[in-house]
């Protein structure tokens, strides 16, 4: 029973609040994709990030989102007690479900969130 629970745990669902997954060392955010009648649509959970860290690239039906996060620097007189935001490198590429005119892509970051609009073929 304590493995189904552990298992149950670990899925991810739309209502999960748990903090991005880190990956050999690089940190993994959270995207959500979905189609509309006409678009894809691409939503990315990047806090702590500005547009110009974010690259987005289509090569084929492969969409790619990369960037770093800055580590900031512990001053000269802080201590950490607890040390569990992320940061570095973070690449994330999906196979896109519909093809789609990858030179109409529209972005747009606003509260940590990149959201990604593609039109379909």
């Amino acid at each position: 029973m304590l493995c189904r629970e552990m298992e149950h745990s670990s899925s991810r669902s739309c209502d999960d609040t748990s903090s991005p997954r880190l990956v050999l060392g690089e940190w993994v955010p959270w995207v959500d994709i979905l189609e509309t009648k006409d678009k894809l649509l691409i939503k990315a959970e990047l806090p702590g990030l500005e547009a110009k860290d974010i690259n987005v690239s289509i090569s084929g039906d492969i969409l790619t989102i990369k960037g770093e996060k800055e580590k900031e620097e512990e001053e000269k007189d802080e201590h950490y007690h607890y040390c569990e935001r992320y940061c570095g490198f973070f690449h994330r590429s999906f196979r896109l479900p519909v093809a789609v005119q990858s030179d109409k892509l529209e972005r747009a970051f606003k509260n940590g969130v990149l959201k990604i609009t593609l039109s379909k073929a």
